[in-house]
């Protein structure tokens, strides 16, 4: 196999689970490039990677460099992806791929044009139960889809002194619980049912219109208490129900919220089928729920045996060794890198989520933003 060399843009919550999936995966970090020189260079040391690159300007003159994953907030999304694939670089982006859909567009047309790999990490896919549940799906196990329903729920965000770039529309969008954890879910139910959200109806709450902003960078999830603060108006939401409709004419329905307590990050759903059911939760990922009428229901645990011929090469530990979060992203850079290596800029059977996926999550976004807005059905653009 040869070895990628993939720099990385980023360095807070997720960039080093980047870098630990790559290294799982036997390719290289080639440097990694920070929101400045010394974050760059302290990440660097902490976790062993070589470079630090000072700018974009120079990890872009770094001809070594295969690949760039971009784990920067998200208005630097396009921006940077732009530039990577001015200069030939198959990119994988952090979700969202971009602020609005006219620039997703943008990127999509870039990418075909350059012929590069251009991926999104909507990693959940890659959990092997959800891409059992689709292999399920395709072989006719669940019958004709009648309904998919489900949540993705936090608790990080619960208090008003919880704080994070996240939180400001001009950091990460106009939409956040949506934008950040509901596109994932909404990703896995169309990639599970193969079906296209095509209508919605939003209704959205902002539980703290103002919050207690520490003087200072606090990363996802960390903790910043002990430090002075400011009130901040909070322009985007905290929770979030949406009814869905979807191309075949079965429906569904979402609802997300980082203000749930005890929710650490749990996305679950149902999808119901004419045959059987569906049902599945992050929290306990090596479990997957077949509803049936009759006769009973049965309980798939994860285990590469009893996994569909396709799904076994993204689940790389026997049953009763638990596999999640960390496994998901190094599942979804293997199908990825597999495309590169390969010389495709497109997914096989096992389909990683690519640009237009993302691009069409943003105008799903744009739609439940309008409907919110408007208290009204919105139909997708597109």
């Amino acid at each position: 196999m040869r070895v990628l060399n993939i720099a990385v843009i980023g360095t807070g919550f997720i960039g080093p689970v980047h870098i630990e999936a790559i290294r799982r995966l036997g390719h290289r970090v080639a440097g990694v490039l920070g929101s400045s020189p010394g974050r760059g260079e302290s990440t660097a040391d902490r976790l062993g990677v070589s470079r630090s690159y000072a700018s974009l300007d120079e990890l872009l003159a770094d001809g070594a460099v295969d690949a760039v994953h971009i784990t920067s907030p998200n208005r630097y999304h396009f921006e940077q992806t732009c530039r990577c694939i001015a200069a030939g670089k198959h990119v994988l982006c952090e979700k969202p791929l971009a602020m609005t859909a006219a620039e997703g567009a943008e990127l999509v047309r870039l990418a075909r044009e350059k012929g590069v790999v251009a991926a999104v990490c909507y990693n959940v896919r890659f959990y092997p139960l959800c891409l059992e549940a689709r292999q399920r799906r395709i072989a006719g196990d669940i019958g004709t889809i009648l309904h998919s329903t489900g949540s993705y729920m936090q608790d990080w965000l619960l208090y008003d002194t919880d704080f994070n770039w996240r939180v400001m529309s001009g950091e990460g969008g106009e939409l956040r619980a949506v934008a950040d954890i509901g596109t994932h879910w909404m990703d896995l139910i169309q990639f599970i049912t193969g079906e296209t959200i095509v209508e919605v109806c939003a209704d959205l709450k902002t539980v703290h219109a103002v919050r207690q902003s520490p003087q200072g960078s606090v990363e996802t999830f960390s903790s910043s208490a002990m430090v002075e603060r400011i009130p901040v108006s909070i322009p985007t939401e905290d929770y979030g129900s949406i009814l869905l409709r979807f191309a075949d004419g079965s429906r569904g329905a979402v609802t997300v919220s980082q203000v749930t307590a005890g929710r650490k990050n749990c996305l679950r759903f149902d999808i119901a089928g004419s045959k059987a059911s569906l049902s599945w939760n992050s929290e306990e990922p090596n479990e997957l729920t077949i509803g049936r009428r009759e006769p009973s229901n049965s309980l798939l645990l994860r285990d590469p045996g009893l996994l569909s011929p396709a799904v076994r090469p993204y689940s790389d530990y026997p049953g009763g060794h638990a596999e999640g979060f960390s496994d998901s992203f190094k599942q979804l850079f293997r199908a990825v890198y597999a495309s590169i290596l390969k010389g495709e800029t497109e997914p096989d059977d096992i389909a990683w989520p690519t640009f237009a996926d993302g691009h069409r999550e943003l105008q799903v976004c744009e739609a439940i933003l309008r409907s919110h807005r408007e208290n009204r059905w919105v139909r997708v653009e597109g």
